[in-house]
């Protein structure tokens, strides 16, 4: 198995205070010849708000509530892959020509695992992705979350944030680089 990680606090966009949420932290914790591994780990998750299982499949506006996002592109390409995995288990992929721009579902061999885990102040949300329909690497990336507490309040978090409203589309929140394996 090969395993390159990567970890990082995600910032709060700062229109957009989290309640109890201290960190969300991300992480790509493996790849292998089949799966991309992904974690993200909140802490201050008391008050969170985790949607129920909602059967297995793509769906559509999973960003309305607590939602995880991976965004994947080639350095120097336009084009991008916005996976989507919640924690009811739904996800989605779309691929874009560019900013915004020729949004279509991204093919899926098999679909994403989701997996969940409540403490008493954390938790911790796995998603293993299918690698075989993501873009060959190296990537420039964007992990992100939408974080949504009890009372309403929801937060949106990033590896940066550019101006303006919050936009995990934009260029500047794909902050990191995952390089292919090195020769062995």
């Amino acid at each position: 198995m090969q395993t390159h990680l990567f970890s990082a606090e995600l910032m709060p966009h700062p229109s957009f205070a989290p309640g109890s949420v201290s960190t969300v932290s991300a992480r790509i914790i493996g790849r292998d010849e089949n799966w991309l591994r992904l974690r993200w780990r909140i802490e201050g998750a008391q008050d969170l708000v985790v949607p129920p299982f909602g059967g297995r499949g793509r769906a559509d506006e999973l960003w309305k509530t607590t939602c995880f996002e991976c965004f994947l592109r080639s350095p120097g390409s336009e084009s991008y892959v916005e996976l989507n995995l919640s924690p009811s288990e739904r996800w989605a992929a779309y691929s874009f020509a560019g900013y915004r721009a020729g949004m279509a579902e991204h093919p899926m061999a098999r679909e994403p695992d989701c997996t969940m885990r409540l403490g008493s102040s954390f938790a911790i949300f796995d998603a293993a992705v299918p690698i075989q329909d993501l873009p060959p690497l190296p990537w420039q990336i964007g992990m992100s979350a939408v974080i949504e507490e009890q009372a309403g309040t929801k937060s949106y978090w990033a590896l940066a944030h550019a101006e303006g409203e919050p936009d995990f589309h934009n260029p500047a929140c794909f902050a990191a680089v995952l390089a292919p394996p090195e020769p062995a």
